[in-house]
């Protein structure tokens, strides 16, 4: 039998209450139409909770005590409370992956995401219609100024010219000296590092 407010209204339940038992029992059914795939585990267990729920709701009929009523509104309880979880991890799943895009912006490898999104403020952040993050360009900035040793370069970085070496880069040695050297192949890439001392 459906639950109605004609129904509840011949168990002698008061009228407030019986918009707030249809209403629990309306959010009840959309909760578990809207329950997402990639929460099995929490989709089977919004089934086993609506069959309380439903166990409930005959045990009331049959004997429309207020030990019935009470077990009923216990289980309805415990029921918005997962359904609120159910909401909460769906949420935060979405405001990560927005989170992890942003980070991938900022050249972030993705070896690091588990450690940035363990000491961020993830449940924080407000998300568009697009699922977007609202202030993504702060962010970005923040994000690039607290982990930016954690930033994968993608270009060759060259010698830096405020600091060039003394000699240019060629040994101090003189042609008397680089004579001398008795090694023949260190001596030939001596001669090869200073040729302008041998004239060539």
């Amino acid at each position: 039998m459906a639950l109605t407010r004609k129904f509840l209204s011949a168990m002698g339940i008061e009228e407030d209450k019986i918009e707030q038992i249809i209403d629990a029992h309306t959010d009840t059914v959309n909760a578990l139409k809207e329950a997402r795939d990639g929460f099995k585990a929490d989709a089977d267990k919004l089934k086993s909770v609506e069959k309380e729920l439903e166990e409930a709701k005959e045990q009331l009929k049959n004997a429309g005590t207020d030990e019935y009523k009470g077990k009923y509104e216990k289980v309805k309880a415990e029921f918005d409370k997962f359904k609120a979880d159910t909401e909460a991890k769906e949420s935060r799943a979405k405001k990560e992956d927005a989170y992890k895009a942003i980070l991938k912006d900022a050249n972030i490898p993705e070896k690091h995401f588990a450690k940035i999104l363990k000491y961020s403020d993830i449940d924080g952040l407000e998300l568009d219609d697009k699922g977007e993050i609202t202030n993504k360009s702060e962010l970005l900035k923040s994000i690039k100024e607290e982990w930016g040793d954690h930033i994968e370069q993608t270009g060759t970085q060259g010698a830096g010219v405020q600091n060039p070496p003394a000699n240019g880069g060629k040994s101090k040695k003189t042609k008397e000296e680089i004579m001398k050297i008795k090694d023949s192949s260190e001596r030939q890439k001596a001669i090869a590092e200073n040729h302008e001392l041998f004239g060539f």
